[in-house]
């Protein structure tokens, strides 16, 4: 049987030539965002064109609202995708949404990106309140539905107090120790530790703000850095969420930082000086590249059985537990 491969976050442009690399690359599922800043109306669209791609790319990629799915599109040599949305704006305000999003096969949705959202704060701001009453009802919401609760862009406070007050585990789909690169994005061994305790997951991330010598990391220090991490959070507990945003142009990442939200530009994790997409490293620059990866994480230690939970089985046991329904007895409290 073939590797399965789940890289836990991408946001592409995607095109036929892209989906033949998740062929060469043997990608087995992938968590596609189809949501940053948008509404639940605007997000409905970027739903309903992710179909229409599906439907027009029958025998390469199919829609994934199970785990069962993601095994059915190994088998029958597919790519699985999983929709996800990098923010909580499809809400609306309206924690009724959360379900309705879930019909339509959203599967994982972040409590903020960067900023302070209805639901929690994020990295980027200065004062760190945690999550909210709001985001506490929503979590609720979406351990019932069977939706994965994403950390990623979470103020540290936001993550731990999500992390306690999920009923089932959470995700942190795609960002680094904050020990091996300081990086506002990245998170303290303090969490990640209480991530790993409470049965998470963290995709190691190759996007390059989020690594230690940026662009120019090598694939060594980035494999040692997944074996320090294995040593605080274990093996079973981290997996790969490459943040790979391959043919977007300049004017994508400047949106994705501003939203709508800002008259001025906010450059976040780039600078004024270099406010587009960085380069990503040499040996993981497209969906082809995960081998490299594979070969990395072995030529640091990690076994033959290990590497192959990293690489997939990791994400694929964690999706088993997250993406049914649930009774969820959680904090509601006016």
């Amino acid at each position: 049987m073939t590797r399965i491969i789940i890289d836990g976050l991408q946001y592409c442009k995607w095109s036929p030539e892209i989906f033949e690399e998740m062929r060469i690359g043997g990608v087995t599922a992938v968590h596609a965002t189809v949501s940053y800043w948008e509404t639940f109306r605007e997000t409905v669209s970027n739903i309903a064109t992710w179909k229409k791609m599906l439907r027009e790319f029958p025998f390469r990629m199919m829609l994934a609202r199970t785990a069962d799915d993601i095994r059915m599109a190994q088998e029958s040599g597919r790519t699985a995708i999983i929709l996800g949305a990098q923010n909580c704006t499809p809400l609306d305000g309206d924690i009724g949404l959360v379900e309705i999003l879930h019909d339509l096969g959203l599967r994982i949705m972040q409590l903020t990106y960067n900023n302070q959202s209805l639901l929690a704060t994020g990295c980027y701001e200065p004062i760190d309140n945690g999550l909210t009453r709001m985001g506490r009802q929503v979590i609720c919401e979406m351990n019932r539905v069977g939706m994965v609760v994403d950390l990623s862009h979470c103020s540290a406070r936001s993550a731990q107090d999500a992390i306690e007050h999920s009923c089932r585990p959470v995700a942190i789909t795609h960002a680094n120790p904050s020990r091996w690169h300081s990086a506002r994005r990245n998170f303290s061994d303090d969490v990640l530790r209480a991530l790993a305790e409470s049965g998470g997951i963290l995709g190691l991330s190759t996007y390059p703000h989020h690594l230690k010598g940026g662009s120019g990391c090598s694939l060594r220090s980035f494999c040692e850095m997944a074996a320090r991490t294995a040593e605080i959070m274990g093996t079973k507990n981290i997996a790969i969420g490459s943040d790979l945003c391959q043919g977007q142009p300049n004017s994508v990442v400047e949106w994705m930082r501003n939203g709508t939200w800002t008259r001025t530009r906010d450059y976040g994790e780039g600078s004024e000086e270099d406010p587009g997409f960085p380069e990503m490293p040499q040996w993981f620059s497209s969906n082809k590249d995960f081998g490299n990866i594979a070969a990395g994480l072995a030529e640091v230690g990690f076994s033959a059985s290990e590497v192959e939970s990293i690489l997939g089985l990791n994400w694929l046991a964690f999706f088993d537990r997250s993406f049914s329904r649930q009774h969820c007895v959680g904090e509601f409290v006016g």
